[in-house]
């Protein structure tokens, strides 16, 4: 199994920046697909961006492209998401999630592990 914890949420005017961390337990991350999911309040949870487990294939909600971009670094077990040019709605909880099947893909439901979340809020 993986635990996945996320970090670096947290209140950002509008335009700015903030860079999600994902930590992940385990030797077997490397291989796993991961994505970024968010869910705001009376809305269903959304794919954000997905990258592959070699990191050779990304997705991305057209919402966020141009503006986010998703990477890994498999050998610190680590996933990132930075979050550029922040728009109030952005604003939403994030979660980090992986799949043992490696290729990029965006149904939740195929996703195997996910973290706890954390908020992100831009204010206007």
């Amino acid at each position: 199994q993986v635990q996945l914890v996320e970090s670096g949420g947290g209140l950002v005017q509008a335009g700015g920046s903030l860079r999600l961390s994902c930590a992940a337990s385990g030797r077997t991350f490397s291989t796993y697909a991961m994505g970024w999911f968010r869910q705001a309040p009376g809305q269903e949870r959304e794919v954000v961006a997905v990258i592959s487990w070699r990191g050779d294939s990304t997705y991305y909600t057209d919402s966020v492209k141009g503006r986010f971009a998703i990477s890994r670094d498999n050998a610190k077990n680590t996933g990132y998401l930075q979050m550029n040019s922040l728009k109030p709605e952005d604003t939403a909880g994030y979660y980090c999630a992986v799949k043992r099947w490696g290729v990029v893909t965006t149904p939740r439901h195929e996703y195997d592990y996910w973290g706890p979340g954390t908020q992100v809020t831009v204010s206007s």
